[in-house]
């Protein structure tokens, strides 16, 4: 038996960290006897419903500038026989979320520290927590090639310590129910904020349409909670405004419905076209990205490094940054495709770009073992 200690936020908050945490800790504990335990960070966000998940325990909440919660959370991990923490300077307390340092301290279990941001230019504090923070751990996860690189060359960590395991994705099942024909569709889901670069699809929408050529585009997803708080619908309602100021709000859909998968796999068997118009040129994880090419529709993404990398494979097709004509003009050539051959809307998504939430699993299980074999053999 095995009992994993999770250290991230976790839904009800739903965020990427909290999704991705209740997956991969989820499949960890679908082994029988092993165990999932999960210390919460409380990170101020508003949270919606509560999730059923009977293999999944809550064994605390770590909340940011509390020392007697890191120390009761310190506590509940060092009952576990391995302890992840998912990694991102905005959810811990303190400077760039420092306060992990004092946790990772407090923890005498073999750490595997998961890198969900790693940046080409960070600041020096922020180089100074992540350097700290891979100091503490027995084993850093990168999810792509070009964040494990980017950990060697900017924060120096040990390539000997780094371990290259892809985020995972789940099964999608995109059929289309028989006679529902709809007009072209380009769809963005997430969550929104600004920095999604929806308004970039939007204008591309826009030119399309004064050559008569223009699709629906659909955007699904709730608000981002850090948003919310800072400046609440403000984003949404510019879109919407954008939208009608173009003249193509009968084209565009905003849709802040959370939608449970299910919901979403049919909202994606249901569109030609895949858009993630991001204007980061650092993101090097993106899980929605991950879920677009594992669905087989044709993708098109703007080029952070995440997308140069999967895409790069002919799965879909990279435009610059804020360029809505270069949109404009991919997705006029991936709708022609389509119409004239159908079979292109569905893409062939090689083995090695996507990878299942059991062979990720199964990825953190063998390093996980390593790390426990490699604490008995010290000790």
């Amino acid at each position: 038996m095995t009992r994993y200690g999770f250290v991230s936020t976790f839904p009800p908050t739903r965020c990427g960290l909290a999704t991705f945490t209740a997956a991969l800790a989820g499949v960890l504990a679908a082994r029988p006897g092993d165990e999932s335990v999960i210390v919460r960070v409380d990170d101020g966000v508003p949270a919606g419903p509560s999730l059923p998940r009977s293999r999944l325990r809550i064994a605390g909440i770590l909340h940011p500038g509390d020392l007697p919660s890191r120390i009761r959370a310190a506590v509940a991990l060092n009952r576990c026989d391995v302890v992840v923490v998912q990694h991102e300077y905005g959810i811990y307390g303190g400077t760039d979320g420092e306060e992990v340092i004092d946790l990772l301290d407090r923890i005498r279990r073999p750490v595997v520290t998961v890198m969900h941001t790693v940046l080409a230019t960070p600041r020096p504090h922020q180089r100074t927590v992540t350097v700290a923070v891979a100091d503490r751990s027995d084993a850093v996860v990168a999810m792509t090639a070009t964040g494990s690189q980017l950990l060697v060359d900017e924060f120096g960590i040990p390539s000997s310590r780094l371990r290259l395991i892809p985020h995972g994705v789940d099964q999608w099942s995109l059929s289309m129910p028989a006679g529902a024909p709809h007009p072209p569709t380009v769809l963005t889901w997430g969550l929104l904020g600004p920095g999604k670069g929806i308004e970039w699809g939007i204008r591309a929408v826009a030119l399309m349409k004064a050559t008569g050529s223009a699709p629906v585009y659909r955007v699904l997803g709730q608000t981002h909670p850090k948003v919310i708080l800072e400046s609440g619908q403000r984003y949404r309602r510019a879109l919407w405004a954008l939208a009608d100021e173009l003249g193509v709000g009968e084209l565009v859909e905003i849709d802040g419905r959370y939608r449970e998968p299910e919901e979403l796999a049919l909202d994606v068997a249901a569109t030609d076209v895949i858009l993630l118009p991001y204007d980061s040129r650092e993101q090097t994880t993106s899980g929605v990205l991950v879920e677009a090419v594992a669905a087989g529709r044709p993708v098109i993404a703007t080029r952070f490094p995440h997308a140069v990398e999967l895409l790069s494979e002919g799965a879909g097709l990279l435009v610059d940054q804020k360029n809505p004509a270069q949109i404009a003009e991919a997705i006029t050539s991936t709708l022609r495709k389509v119409a004239t051959a159908p079979a292109a809307r569905r893409q062939i998504v090689h083995e090695p770009l996507v990878n299942g939430w059991s062979s990720v699993g199964a990825q953190y299980r063998a390093l996980a073992a390593d790390l426990m074999h490699a604490l008995q053999v010290a000790g």
